[in-house]
């Protein structure tokens, strides 16, 4: 196995069956020492997935992400990412931060409900994730080697052209929710996938059942109806797309859904009964750090740049960069003057028109547009 984002190991070659339920009993508690919630093998067979994949990208509902069109059916191919795949060895993190209270989604929805405090998706709030999976998947598969013998193997976490969700659900770790995540009965949806491809012949753990039956609560909560069918998603709608992918305009038609949240959206998860089993991660990587969590939307729009690095660093925000960040900042300025007339909103808006650049000044003058103070 080789190529960029954590390649590791030489391989074994035989293809023969290695371990068995002993094995994977190990795999286990090694997993759980390392902070993950679940782990499960699944085969490299995807080909039944193909076809909805072909559809989805053809429909143009992967928006901007070229990527996604570029690798094609590379995705449902984990031998053909990484020749020499037998097996991926699925892992789930939880995330909610270890002070969650119950109760916590009554918390988010008030957060959702006052217009000039800033919401960042829950996620989003502590390390970036990245950089905790990929170290601690790295350090399972290093665990395995000293048991098995040297092997061939890569680690991944949303980092590649991978069908997470597909890999998630056929090895175990829960079902496809309608809004696309993966849910499970203990867990809900509030956590984090990541893979090891191995070209190690694992035994492989089955499949769970779907439980989500006739509820729709995540298609119908969502602010701009992005879930275009039960398990479908056009991301060019989503609110997590349009604020963290997307490195253009966001379009006007759904400025006035975004509301205040400036990074990400939790509403479909919010909204979801089997989050009531979400768990808090046993890790303090994702506590939320303070000026992510509580934060005014004033606030952070008098950060500078240097403020937007240092307050970001070591998170999955920083990755959006200054500009869509301001570009986010602006479009939730312009929701809370919708809301009511903000002299010093439009004030603080109006001061940074002079220095913004063009995407960042469309969306100011946007912004000032909604409050009649302004006209």
């Amino acid at each position: 196995m080789d190529g960029s984002d954590e390649a590791h190991g030489a391989r074994r070659g035989s293809g023969a069956a290695v371990g068995g339920e002993a094995l994977l009993a190990e795999l286990r508690r090694w997993a759980h020492a390392l902070g993950f919630s679940q782990i499960g093998v699944a085969d490299v067979d995807l080909a039944a997935a193909e076809p909805g994949l072909a559809a989805w990208l053809a429909a143009g509902f992967h928006g901007t992400m070229a990527y996604m069109a570029a690798h094609g059916m590379k995705r449902a191919r984990p031998a053909d990412l990484v020749p020499g795949t037998l097996r991926v060895i699925t892992a789930r993190m939880d995330y909610l931060p270890r002070a969650t209270a119950p109760g916590w989604q009554a918390v988010e929805w008030q957060r959702l409900a006052r217009p000039r405090d800033a919401a960042v998706s829950v996620y989003a709030r502590g390390r970036d994730y990245h950089k905790v999976l990929r170290a601690r998947l790295q350090r399972l598969a290093d665990r395995l080697a000293h048991a098995v013998g040297p092997f061939g193997h890569r680690v991944f976490t949303d980092s590649a052209p991978v069908l997470e969700v597909e890999l998630a659900a056929r090895s175990g770790l829960g079902w496809r929710g309608k809004h696309t995540l993966l849910l499970a009965r203990d867990g809900g949806s509030m956590c984090f996938v990541g893979e090891i491809y191995v070209d190690l012949a694992l035994p492989l753990t089955p499949p769970a059942s779907a439980h989500c039956g006739a509820c729709r609560a995540c298609i119908d909560i969502c602010p701009t109806g992005a879930i275009v069918a039960p398990y479908r998603l056009d991301a060019r709608r989503c609110i997590s797309y349009l604020t963290i992918e997307h490195d253009g305009a966001i379009p006007v038609e759904w400025r006035a859904a975004i509301g205040n949240r400036i990074y990400g959206c939790d509403d479909c998860q919010l909204v979801c009964p089997w989050n009531k089993y979400a768990r808090a991660s046993a890790l303090p990587d994702f506590d939320a750090r303070a000026p992510l969590d509580g934060a005014s939307l004033l606030g952070l729009w008098a950060w500078d740049e240097a403020d937007f690095l240092r307050h970001t660093e070591g998170t999955a925000i920083r990755r959006i960069g200054w500009q869509r960040w301001r570009r986010n900042l602006a479009v939730a300025l312009g929701n809370a003057l919708r809301g009511a007339p903000d002299p010093v909103i439009a004030a603080a808006l109006r001061a940074a028109l002079p220095a913004a650049d063009a995407l960042v000044a469309e969306h100011i003058a946007w912004a000032l547009a909604r409050d009649a103070t302004c006209a």
